[in-house]
């Protein structure tokens, strides 16, 4: 948690708020590869990338 704490302290000094929604995707990406790993739906994700 205080890695995300420093992150956001980092984002609102340096005025880098474009880079949160680039973090928000990719953490989404990540979760949606992870969770269906091992379903029947994982064939059809791959073939998105």
């Amino acid at each position: 948690m205080s890695f995300i704490k420093e992150f956001w302290e980092f984002l609102k000094e340096r005025k880098k708020y474009w880079l949160l929604p680039i973090i928000i995707v990719l953490f989404l990406f990540g979760g949606l590869i992870i969770l269906t790993q091992g379903s029947a739906v994982a064939p059809f994700i791959y073939t998105i990338f």
